[in-house]
């Protein structure tokens, strides 16, 4: 532990300038008191860290000092290509490795650029959930990124409608969806046996929430097809997903105001394709005939369109907001 924190000390001083004991505390999590010892321990050990008295005192290195110890471990390799992602990190259990792979390439790099990753992180931040949303990770997200990470089979305990289901899992990816953590995982075709090099069975996606346990295959590990592509299957599947819920069907006149709000509101795919070859009349409005999930999921999207939408169908539809739109105008008299 120690070890590791005077390799991170070095490594800090190597990067910057200079630091005070209070900066080296904070960084390290540790009090003044232990960064004086580790200053002193690292002296005598040959590292020259040179200590600034005074109010605008510091530590730093002198004579040019660098260290050898900034090759990049694999797993700070993989975490730093994700590390525009911080929120990401930090629920998969990655964020120390990769506060470690920047530190690292931080101190290998040129001192004119010592302040790219600050530059950066000025200038670009990513904040994946939608507005209004507190949604918390799942707590088995860091095992099943592990699992991840070192392509181990699990066993994958979930719930589906009112039962528990186990299923072995070859966990491939892990995608972040508006907030939602989900499991690219194949299935091994059971034919196969307990061969992890068969490479057959079929792709599924989970939302890892809904697990409520997982635990290694003992100590198996599966081959990797190099030909699966993440993002591809990810969008192959997205799109599947919409165009599967999309169970039923409502009939709508639309302003020209309610037509250019309708895709913000629904399926964006679906409001576009069918707007496409909708004719306006003499007015500027149009019929069309649009896929929704279903009457109560429509009732609550079409509402906020207001007196820019006219359900012609199906009949209960049209009847919930009727019966609305005659509370409201009661409430506004």
């Amino acid at each position: 532990m120690r070890a590791a924190r005077l390799i991170k000390m070095v490594l800090l001083l190597q990067s910057r300038a200079s630091m005070t004991a209070a900066e080296l505390a904070e960084e390290l999590e540790v009090s003044e008191r232990t960064i004086t010892r580790d200053a002193q321990a690292l002296s005598e050990a040959g590292v020259p860290v040179y200590a600034d008295r005074g109010r605008t005192g510091g530590y730093r290195l002198i004579g040019g000092y660098r260290t050898r110890l900034t090759g990049l471990a694999r797993s700070e390799a993989e975490a730093l290509f994700l590390s525009g992602v911080p929120g990401a990190l930090r629920e998969m259990g990655l964020e120390d490795a990769a506060s470690a792979a920047r530190l690292k390439v931080s101190a290998a790099l040129l001192p004119s650029l010592r302040d790219a990753s600050q530059s950066a992180a000025q200038r670009f931040h990513l904040d994946a959930p939608g507005w209004f949303k507190e949604t918390p990770a799942p707590a088995l997200l860091p095992a099943v990124a592990d699992a991840v990470w070192d392509d181990r089979r699990l066993i994958a305990r979930y719930r589906r409608q009112d039962s528990e289901v186990a299923r072995e899992l070859e966990p491939y990816g892990l995608v972040l969806k508006a907030g939602v953590w989900y499991l690219c995982a194949r299935v091994p075709d059971p034919t196969s046996g307990s061969d992890p090099t068969s490479g057959s069975g079929s792709y599924r996606v989970y939302r890892i929430d809904r697990f409520t346990s997982v635990e290694p295959h003992g100590e198996s590990r599966f081959v990797r097809d190099e030909d699966f592509d993440l993002p591809g299957f990810w969008e192959e599947r997205a799109a599947q997903f919409a165009r599967a819920i999309l169970r039923d069907q409502a009939v709508l006149r639309l302003s020209p105001d309610g037509a250019r709000q309708l895709p913000y509101v629904t399926n964006r795919a679906a409001a576009h394709e069918a707007l496409a070859d909708a004719e306006p009349d003499e007015r500027g409005w149009v019929t069309i005939t649009l896929p929704v999930e279903s009457t109560v999921v429509a009732y609550s999207q079409l509402l906020t369109l207001g007196p820019e939408a006219e359900v012609l169908g199906p009949p209960e539809l049209r009847d919930r907001l009727a019966a609305t739109a005659t509370r409201m105008a009661a409430l506004y008299r």
